[in-house]
């Protein structure tokens, strides 16, 4: 299988195959002996697959997105649509967020003019050349976990994208992979070959990350050096307090001369308010005894 996958990633390294390429090459890997596969089994494959899948037009880009000019579309989701041919994708020439998983995509000529392209997700298709990602300048994020990748060397073609960070060829959790990710050191290899990388298969190769994550590290380093056989004990000493002595003790009120004059106008505001309430229950006292008097009298009714 390692020499048949070097042999066809030599072959197919940085060029655009079509779509029964691909189906031809994965029914070679699979046979027991790659050099005798029968050219006619892959010429009827081909026209099998050109006839079939659903393609991107621009009817369905509109539905999706309710945008009435491609131009105009910056984040396009066409999951799980049983997309085969990318169709007029190449004149959304702004698009910046792509994801096109779970889908059949083989080819990714169209691909190769989004230039604002800058995360894209092509895992679970049938993509055996990124050939057309060289074009795709400011691209940082790039899945392509479950695809039909046979060899690191059909990934030069990603050296030119200096803004790539992250790229994703293997996704335990979603059992999706590449042939390639057979191969033990796949990983560093691919790290000195895309030296810009940070992440590869979602773990971090190179960067400083998070001031979290170095804390973390740090502390995993220092108790395994403590834990570790014939470490020196230190001698224990006394805890140091977080705060300084009597941080948590109340403070003494400070004497203001404008807090005082503030307090005194309010204590005169509310005996002066107290007076006033006095001088309205006296008066409303006066006027009921008053009225009362006067409906005391006869008045004929």
């Amino acid at each position: 299988m390692a020499t048949g996958g070097g042999a066809s990633g030599a072959a197919g390294s940085c060029r655009a195959d079509s779509p029964a390429g691909m189906e031809g090459r994965e029914e070679e890997a699979a046979a027991p002996d790659p050099e005798v596969s029968d050219p006619s089994e892959d010429e009827e494959e081909e026209e099998e697959e050109e006839g079939s899948g659903v393609s991107v037009t621009p009817a369905l880009l509109k539905a999706c997105t309710g945008e009435f000019s491609l131009e105009s579309i910056l984040l396009l989701r066409l999951r799980g649509r049983g997309i085969a041919h990318l169709g007029c994708l190449a004149d959304c020439s702004n698009l910046e967020w792509l994801d096109l998983s779970g889908n059949a995509i083989a080819g990714l000529a169209p691909l190769a003019t989004l230039r604002a392209l800058a995360v894209l997700n092509l895992a679970g298709n049938r993509v055996a050349s990124v050939e057309p990602l060289r074009g795709c300048r400011s691209l940082r994020q790039l899945n392509l976990a479950g695809n039909r990748l046979r060899s690191l060397r059909q990934l030069r073609c990603l050296q030119g994208l200096r803004h790539l960070e992250s790229l994703r060829l293997r996704d335990p959790l979603a059992h999706l992979g590449n042939p390639l990710c057979a191969a033990p050191a796949y990983r560093a290899t691919l790290a000195a070959m895309l030296p810009g990388l940070k992440a590869i298969d979602g773990q971090r190769v190179a960067g400083r990350g998070s001031e979290l994550f170095r804390l973390c590290h740090e502390l995993d380093a220092a108790l395994d050096a403590g834990d570790a056989p014939g470490a020196p004990a230190e001698p224990p000493g006394s805890a140091q307090p977080w705060v300084q002595a009597g941080f948590w003790e109340p403070r003494a009120p400070r004497r203001s001369a404008v807090l005082e004059e503030a307090t005194r106008q309010l204590g005169q505001a509310l005996r002066e308010c107290r007076e006033l309430g006095r001088r309205a229950d006296d008066s409303i006292a006066q006027a009921q005894r008053a009225l009362g008097r006067r409906h005391s009298g006869n008045f004929g009714f």
